[in-house]
């Protein structure tokens, strides 16, 4: 029997010796000496580190987390010999549109736990059964519970194609999509690589890619985006630079060392979540954080993950940041929505091209609204989505 198009259950199962090994490493880290009055703008501090790390090793509960986990419906197929992890979960309501929901770096399918339910089953949870949706959710390769790629190449564009295939394999002919950051890319693309298929694009916070506007007709608010946008490329955006440029050598720190992984990924969660919030745990769950965080440990995402954004920015269509980006988003003309949260930089003026037909603005949130605003998130993926069934 042909098994490479099998769909197959998977559930979670960390082995006892990899926690211990986990919990050892915490234990013996090697501490670097914290210079005084140094905060977050030199990156992750060590004082706070060392205290998360603790609670990491000594108060997270990962048994109880991947208990929880496992109440999901997940499965992992292969596609293009690459498998695939994913959560497939269908609604109770018989007409929910199919919604393939695509996360970013440095995340995994943990970020969306607080929106399933609500999207799957609205009429549980105060909503409108007409607004539910049949939701798969993957795992980009080599994040989370997706095994690490064995081959090069899988960036952007052939993960896309995967997740089109990964679509009709399932048996959806028409769905729509949703995404922030990387998920962004993979929302968009993918109408281009299932023409067609693809109902409507409905985007968190979208990289701006065309040029930009003179500054008279830019609203305050927008004035300001740009200009977080050009402190971020200055001062914020190294993380991408190395990845992009020597995958291989941070990948050998964030695959040897738990702290190192922490550091590099909580760095993010405070500089990218809402800005009235101080801490990372202020903006989201530490719990979810660490679990996600805790799943990319165990399946070596962090060298995988630095890979992945290697091939996707200098691939074939690689996915620039600069003049070449409107490549990622060649695709057919299809209703797209762009949800903007407090700490994103989008510009409408920059990233639409004719297909916006819903765009709105959030004074709270940040760049994973799934955890920090879920209520939010729904809401605008919902209101979007109710014209296109």
């Amino acid at each position: 029997m042909d098994t490479s198009t099998e769909v197959r259950p998977f559930r979670i199962d960390v082995p006892q010796a990899d926690l211990d090994d986990l919990r050892d490493r915490l234990s013996r880290t090697r501490w670097p000496r914290e210079l005084p009055g140094v905060g977050w703008e030199r990156g992750t501090p060590i004082g706070y580190l060392r205290e998360l790390a603790e609670y990491w090793r000594d108060g997270f509960d990962w048994r109880a987390q991947e208990a929880r986990l496992n109440e999901l419906p997940q499965f992992v197929t292969e596609i293009d010999g690459q498998p695939i992890h994913f959560l497939h979960v269908r609604s109770p309501e018989p007409d929910a549109l199919p919604l393939l929901v695509s996360h970013g770096w440095p995340s995994s399918v943990v970020e969306f736990e607080k929106i399933i339910g609500p999207l799957t089953d609205p009429r549980a949870h105060g909503g409108d059964p007409r607004d539910a949706f049949h939701l798969v959710i993957p795992s980009l390769p080599g994040f989370g519970f997706s095994p690490p790629v064995t081959t090069t190449g899988w960036g952007l564009p052939r993960t896309v194609g995967a997740y089109a295939e990964l679509m009709r394999r399932l048996g959806y002919e028409r769905y729509g999509t949703q995404g922030g950051d990387v998920g962004a890319g993979v929302a968009g693309m993918l109408a281009g690589a299932a023409p067609g298929a693809v109902a409507g694009i409905h985007m968190n916070g979208p990289t701006n890619f065309g040029p930009a506007p003179d500054e008279s007709v830019l609203t305050d608010v927008e004035r300001d985006r740009l200009r977080r946008a050009a402190e971020f490329d200055r001062s914020g955006s190294g993380y991408l630079t190395l990845q992009s440029n020597q995958p291989s050598t941070i990948g050998v720190a964030l695959n040897d060392s738990p702290v190192a992984q922490l550091a590099w990924i909580v760095e993010k969660f405070q500089a990218w979540t809402d800005p009235a919030k101080g801490l990372p745990e202020e903006a989201v769950d530490r719990d979810q954080l660490l679990t996600s965080i805790t799943a990319s440990w165990f399946n070596g995402a962090g060298a995988a993950s630095a890979q992945f954004i290697y091939e996707s920015m200098n691939g074939p269509n690689a996915w620039s940041l600069g003049e070449d980006a409107p490549q990622v988003w060649d695709a057919p003309v299809v209703p797209t929505a762009v949800a903007v949260f407090a700490i994103d930089f989008s510009v409408r003026a920059m990233i639409d091209q004719g297909n916006i037909t819903r765009w709105t603005e959030y004074g709270t949130g940040g760049h994973f609204p799934a955890m920090e605003v879920p209520d939010l998130l729904v809401d605008d993926v919902r209101a979007f989505f109710a014209g296109l069934r």
